[in-house]
C-alpha cells in the first residue's frame, strides 16, 4: 500500500519513519514552490513537486498512485486536496482540514459542539474588539499562524494603533488574553472504523510563541480535567468523522480547560510519544489513515521532549541511556526546528532538570 503525503518536513519524515515497518511505501507533495527543502523525506520516496496550475492527473501519477493521501500540515492549498480527493481517499477529510485551517471556522466548530475556548472577536473593527475584550487582548491572523507568527498582544491604545495598519478588517480575530496557569495539549486518534483513542495529556512551555519543551502524562490535572479533555477530544472526532490524529491546544484555567488551537495532524508536543508511549502518534496516524487497528496510547514512563531549535549540529554529547535523539536532517537557521530529543525518568523534578542542563548546552546559530 502507497500513501501519499502533502509537505515534506519533518512531520511528513516521520510519519514515513514510522510506517515503513508496517510494509506501507511513501510518496510527497511538494507544494511550497521551487524553493522547497527536500531534506527530511530524502531517501524515503519519490517527491512530486506541485504549484498551481499543473494537472492534477500528473501529480497523482508522479506519486505512484496512492491509495490514500495524508498532510502534515493544515496550511495546504484546499483546492489541491479536494483535486486529488477525485482520485483516492484524502484522510483526515478535507472538511476537517479546511476548519482547522482558519481560525474562524475552527472557533465556530468549537462553539457547535459546545467546546469552550476564549472569548473573541471577528469582522470587527480593532477598537470595537478592545471595547468588547478589554486589555489585554490577541489579535490573530485567520490563517498561517504558528510558532508564534502572525499573531499580535495588544496591552493598550498605543500598541493598538501600532498593529492597527497592518491588519485588514475580515483577515483576522481577537481573542481576549487568558491568564492560564498551564498550558497543555492532548493528542487523539480515530481509525476509519470509528475507534477512538486518547493519549495522556501534555504539559508544555513555549518560548517566543515556539514550543520549547514538553513533558507527559502532565502534572497537577484532576482526573476530571482529564475527562473532560478526552471527551472534548473525542466529540470532535466523531462529529466530524475525523480519521488520523488530532491535536488540541488547552489553557489550564483553576480547574477549567479552554481551548486555543486544533491542529488536524501529528503535533510538535506529541514528540515524546516515540519513546513514552506504547504507540507513538506517528504510528498511529499512519495506522488509522491506511485503514488499520490502533495502536495502545498508554504511557509507559514519564517523558520529556527538548525541542532543538536553531542547533547547528546533532548534539551528541546530549545522548545517555535514557536519551534518544531525532534529527530532521534540515538546514540550520535560527529559532528553526532542527531536531527534539526525547528523555525518560522515574522523577519529574529530575526530568526537567536533564532537560534543562541539555538545553544550556545546546550550541546555537
Amino acid at each position: 500500500m502507497r500513501l501519499g503525503i502533502i509537505g515534506c518536513g519533518q512531520l511528513a519524515r516521520m510519519m514515513a519513519l514510522a510506517g515503513i515497518p508496517l510494509g506501507l511505501k511513501f510518496s510527497f507533495v511538494a507544494d511550497g514552490g521551487p524553493d522547497t527543502d527536500l531534506s527530511c523525506v530524502e531517501g524515503l520516496g519519490p517527491v512530486a513537486p506541485w504549484q498551481p496550475g499543473q494537472s492534477i492527473s500528473a501529480l497523482y501519477e508522479a506519486l505512484g498512485k496512492p491509495e490514500v493521501i495524508t498532510v502534515e500540515k493544515e496550511q495546504v492549498d484546499l483546492d489541491l486536496v479536494r483535486a486529488l480527493e477525485a482520485h483516492c481517499t484524502i484522510r483526515p477529510n478535507v472538511d476537517s482540514i479546511a476548519k482547522c485551517k482558519s481560525r474562524i471556522h475552527e472557533k465556530q466548530l468549537l462553539a457547535e459542539l459546545g467546546i469552550p475556548c476564549a472569548p473573541f472577536t471577528y469582522d470587527v473593527s480593532l477598537e470595537e474588539s478592545a471595547k468588547t475584550l478589554g486589555y489585554p487582548m490577541v489579535i490573530k491572523s485567520l490563517d498561517e499562524g504558528y510558532d508564534g507568527k502572525n499573531q499580535w498582544v495588544v496591552r493598550s491604545d498605543q500598541d493598538l494603533a501600532n498593529v492597527t495598519p497592518e491588519l485588514k478588517q475580515g483577515h483576522y480575530l481577537a481573542e481576549q488574553w487568558i491568564p492560564f496557569d498551564a498550558e497543555v495539549s492532548i493528542i487523539g486518534v480515530r481509525s476509519a472504523s470509528g475507534e477512538v483513542n486518547c493519549y495522556p495529556l501534555t504539559e508544555n512551555q513555549h518560548q517566543n510563541g515556539i514550543l520549547l519543551r514538553s513533558m507527559a502524562p502532565a502534572r497537577g490535572l484532576s482526573a476530571e480535567m482529564v475527562q473532560q479533555a478526552q471527551s472534548y477530544m473525542t466529540k470532535l472526532l466523531e462529529a466530524q468523522q475525523y480519521v488520523g490524529v488530532l491535536a488540541m491546544e488547552l489553557f489550564v484555567v483553576g480547574d477549567k480547560l479552554l481551548v486555543n488551537e486544533l491542529a488536524p495532524r501529528v503535533h510538535n508536543s506529541g514528540h515524546w510519544t516515540q519513546l513514552g508511549a506504547q504507540t507513538c502518534q506517528f504510528e498511529n496516524h499512519i495506522r488509522a489513515v491506511a485503514g488499520l487497528a490502533l495502536g495502545a496510547t498508554s504511557a509507559i514512563g514519564k517523558t520529556g521532549m527538548l525541542n532543538l531549535l536553531g542547533v547547528v549540529a546533532p548534539p551528541m554529547d546530549a545522548l545517555s541511556s535514557n536519551a534518544s535523539l531525532h534529527w530532521y536532517n534540515k538546514a540550520a537557521k535560527p529559532n528553526r526546528k532542527l531536531g527534539h530529543i526525547n528523555f525518560m525518568l522515574d522523577d519529574y523534578t529530575q526530568l526537567a532538570s536533564q532537560m534543562q542542563s541539555v538545553e544550556q548546552s545546546l550550541v546555537k546559530c
